[in-house]
């Protein structure tokens, strides 16, 4: 019978980790850019809607992948301690993490002089800023070439385009 040893369980926790926070954090800012772009019409508190709608968005679909893939250790056939849902629970985090700076954005789009359409596109620049962010740290903390580092961020630059293009598509 083996045994992983404490090293080797750590590097594996931290690997798993990284892998979370960067696939989190990619997927959290395209759902961010594809809620601004989706919100439409908003009530009498727009800027405050739009900020809530980002951040409730983030948590829904975070307890969405917590309850994926807990739901996909008791399938299998993995025992449901505390501590395995507590580890879910922080390694699904990035996606709710990556909802926020575009909610700052808002926030302080009267700052900047915007107005609630000019939040809109702030906060959705951020969004695929964020985007084309994570994958690049992802494919720097995997130790990928230049090449692979340039493919990764025109791919996810070109998909966050393509949900600006929507909105463009959608408004016009």
């Amino acid at each position: 019978m083996s045994r992983t040893s404490p090293t080797t369980a750590a590097a594996g926790h931290a690997e798993r980790r990284a892998h979370a926070d960067y696939t989190g954090g990619v997927y959290g800012s395209m759902l961010a850019a594809s809620v601004v772009i989706g919100a439409g019409t908003l009530g009498s508190f727009p800027r405050v809607e739009l900020v809530l709608l980002l951040l409730l968005t983030g948590v829904v679909f975070w307890i969405a992948h917590v309850h994926a893939q807990l739901f996909g250790a008791r399938l299998a056939q993995q025992v449901l301690d505390r501590l395995t849902v507590l580890r879910v629970c922080r390694d699904e985090w990035p996606i709710v993490k990556a909802a926020v700076p575009p909610a700052v954005a808002v926030a302080v789009s009267p700052l900047l002089g915007l107005d609630v359409e000019g939040a809109g596109w702030l906060a959705v620049s951020v969004a695929v800023a964020g985007q084309v962010g994570w994958s690049v740290a992802a494919a720097r903390h995997a130790g990928a070439s230049w090449r692979l580092l340039t493919v990764t961020a025109s791919v996810n630059l070109l998909l966050g385009l393509l949900i600006i293009s929507f909105k463009i598509a959608l408004t016009h």
